[in-house]
């Protein structure tokens, strides 16, 4: 049985059980922007999911889905008793066993004991993954005994790595000599190559045996050092590991290298990097901590969840994104959702702006995909994708969810019609703008971004002659369990913010006496088109309160049966069943799967008063299965504005531990979701920040409006706004921006 502990900068797990094995694997997982290691032993395998992703790195297997690469396992040890004995968290032999991440300075660590012949030998390692060089990790790992016997230390590159739909790489090369290791191979659709590195030096006299290749059946590279163990004398082995995909200079890749042991011991290189590690911890916590004083637990769960989005930001690149479960592994394909810009770009916006500025820049670099998308289905301008790699075509499938009774693929409408993505693109530039006043990323292409999701809109929209006005019907909002719905009130409303936004960008570049937009309207052929793009944003339809002040999601959401919760949820036949599509228990009912009238009133407050709000959110908190970690921040952070403490508190909580606790859901229908989540760990930011502080941003100028929770004293976090750092101190009397 395990214990889980989270203390100040550290959650930690004693014991063992098999569920662990999975679970920890996302709870524990170390990462630096370029890739991602999950939290599992060194021993592990295939089988344990043990995996290395690399951020922006794909393949296709035949006909199956495309997903992120998972490259060969560089700090692959393993520990052999004698008679040939593996040492394993599943051995009989296993005495005790505790592993922890230490959050502030993402150190991943160990202490497993087994008993073998009556010799207690313990292991303790610790690792990371390099934060100040994206392509570095480096290991630790030190073997005690209480009593003499020989083992076995097998340290190496393990190829034989787990894939949701793979294999994925080929054309393996091997080289090494001693304690260098070097895997070279390709992935398998395009080609890309993949080197991986391991060299290791020992603080102990053994010399490995001479590594050889793989024979044939088999898949780890390695080199074995035997140990005639003593009591009370340590062995150490440090490990650094290098990965690098394709032709980056920065990795040195194909180009030979100083190796890292040169002239200094295995303990004094590590310590190094490791003091360079936390260095460049210590630059980002600067600027992304958040202090809460009176609430320990809170102030804990938001640093954790700060911690995974700072472990996936692509400060390597400037212009790739983050996937919807980061650099955890491969469920959701490794594909860029709507989660970036809503939930996740918030809190790199005031932080650390470059970062979000290469979420914008993923979208310029994508915006063709987005026009083939558009195009296929019989639409101009820019229909960005569901699910997003590399190009910007969509990677979702029209069968996304299977049927858990039939095992038959369900055809689902997720790629079709949730339009609003294309709107949430250009929401993020202007969230992007009016918070820097950085208006060069329009010159770098987000213009012609906007210019194309207008033009989208504009083809996709209709007009209803004897209503007098545009409508936006089939699409899909963010409720995903009501699929091909008419005038989602959040899509409709989104769209009208594309209209608006390209003619205010427009209007205001010309004033500055920039020639963008005439040359843009030139090269995408959209001068002709400005007086339809005027009359659309004057006339576009967006649903209003009703006399009881509740906005109807969508036309003919009143007309379903408005069963509880409870009632929907004992319908269900199987707990894996699906609750959307054509037969779900949800489709014909009133209930929903997330915040979507919720999410339109947080993003756009100043158009409705507070008893719009307060209703609103008496109305669909009931009716929400929040089955996406998307959802509880939306209704804590309206919760904060009505004052509803009953909600904001706990839906905030809810939000910031979803990684500690792991409980989400884990499958849709058949298909496994796993994964950390970052636009949970964005929201967590969000609740705090913009909910309890009422932290915002008008016009370049700072608001504040304070409403802490109960047993909060004092928050405290940095916010840069046009180019200036602000430290912002909050507390239930008023706060003060420095």
């Amino acid at each position: 049985m395990s214990m889980r502990e989270l203390g100040e900068w550290t959650v930690r797990d004693a014991g063992f059980r098999e569920a662990d094995v999975l679970a920890n694997g996302n709870r524990m997982l170390i990462g630096n922007g370029y890739l991602g290691y999950r939290g599992t032993v060194e021993e592990a395998d295939a089988s344990d999911m043990a995996a290395t992703i690399v951020s922006g790195l794909y393949d296709r297997y035949g006909d199956k889905w495309r997903e992120p690469v998972n490259a060969p396992n560089a700090l692959s040890v393993r520990l052999v008793a004698p008679g040939d004995e593996p040492l394993t968290l599943r051995s009989r032999l296993l005495a005790s066993h505790e592993q922890a991440l230490d959050f502030r300075y993402g150190v991943w660590s160990r202490n497993t004991s087994w008993k073998v012949d009556g010799v207690t030998v313990t292991v303790k390692s610790e690792r990371f993954a390099s934060m100040d060089s994206p392509h570095e990790m480096l290991l630790r790992y030190t073997v005690e005994t209480d009593g003499k016997i020989a083992l076995r230390m097998q340290r190496g590159i393990d190829c034989a790595v787990r894939d949701i739909n793979g294999p994925h790489l080929g054309a393996f090369e091997f080289a090494g000599t001693g304690g260098d290791l070097e895997v070279t191979c390709k992935t398998l659709e395009l080609g890309i190559p993949l080197r991986v590195r391991s060299a290791a030096a020992t603080d102990f006299p053994a010399a490995p045996a001479e590594p050889a290749p793989p024979k044939k059946g088999e898949a780890c590279f390695r080199a074995e050092y035997l140990l005639d163990c003593l009591p009370g004398i340590s062995y150490s082995l440090t490990v650094y590991a290098e990965v690098s995909a394709g032709s980056d200079p920065d990795a040195g890749m194909f180009a030979p290298r100083v190796g890292p042991f040169d002239g200094m011991s295995g303990e004094f290189r590590y310590r190094e990097a490791l003091a360079r590690h936390k260095a460049a911890w210590d630059a980002v916590w600067a600027d992304g901590d958040v202090e809460i004083e009176g609430d320990d637990a809170a102030r804990r769960a938001l640093r954790y969840s700060i911690y995974h989005l700072q472990i996936i930001a692509p400060r390597h690149s400037r212009d790739l994104s983050i996937p919807a479960r980061g650099l955890s592994g491969q469920t959701y394909k490794g594909a860029i959702f709507w989660d970036t810009e809503m939930f996740i770009a918030p809190y790199f916006l005031v932080t650390d702006p470059e970062v979000a500025k290469r979420f914008i820049r993923y979208r310029i670099k994508t915006l063709d995909g987005a026009r083939r998308k558009a195009a296929e289905y019989g639409y101009r301008g820019a229909f960005y994708a569901w699910e997003s790699q590399e190009s910007g075509d969509d990677a979702c499938s029209h069968f996304n969810v299977v049927d858990v009774f039939t095992g038959r693929p369900m055809r689902t409408f997720f790629r079709d019609k949730q339009v609003h993505i294309s709107a949430d693109v250009a929401y993020a530039i202007r969230e992007y703008v009016e918070s820097t006043g950085d208006w060069s990323i329009l010159d770098e292409g987000a213009f012609e971004v906007l210019v194309e999701c207008a033009r989208f809109f504009m083809s996709y929209a209709w007009y209803s002659p004897t209503r007098r006005r545009y409508e936006i019907l089939d699409v899909t909002g963010p409720d995903e369990y009501h699929e091909r719905v008419n005038n989602d009130a959040f899509t409709n409303r989104m769209a009208l913010l594309v209209f608006d936004t390209l003619l205010e960008y427009a209007d205001g570049l010309e004033k500055r006496g920039s020639s963008l937009p005439a040359e843009t309207y030139a090269k995408t052929g959209f001068l002709d088109e400005l007086p339809l793009l005027r009359d659309m944003a004057e006339n576009l339809y967006v649903p209003s309160p009703g006399p009881n002040g509740v906005i109807e999601q969508f036309d003919g959401y009143y007309a379903l049966e408005d069963a509880s919760l409870a009632e929907v949820r004992s319908r269900l036949l199987d707990p894996k069943e699906y609750w959307g599509g054509g037969n779900g228990v949800a489709t014909n009912t009133r209930v929903i799967k997330q915040a979507d009238v919720v999410l339109m009133l947080n993003l756009f407050g100043d158009e409705y008063d507070g008893a719009v709000k307060k209703a609103n959110l008496g109305y669909y908190e009931p009716r929400t299965e929040h089955g996406s970690s998307l959802s509880a921040c939306m209704y804590s952070l309206l919760s904060c504005e009505t004052g509803d403490s009953a909600w904001s508190y706990p839906f905030f909580r809810k939000t910031a531990e979803i990684d500690i606790t792991g409980e989400s859901k884990q499958f849709a229908g058949l298909i496994y979701i796993g994964g950390t989540h970052p636009a949970a760990n964005g929201g967590a930011w969000i609740s705090a920040s913009r909910g309890f502080c009422g932290f915002a941003v008008a016009g370049g100028e700072i608001r504040l409006a304070p409403r802490l929770p109960a047993g909060w004293t004092k928050v405290s976090f940095t916010a840069r706004v046009r180019g200036v750092r602000h430290k912002i101190t909050v507390t239930k009397d008023g706060y003060t921006v420095c």
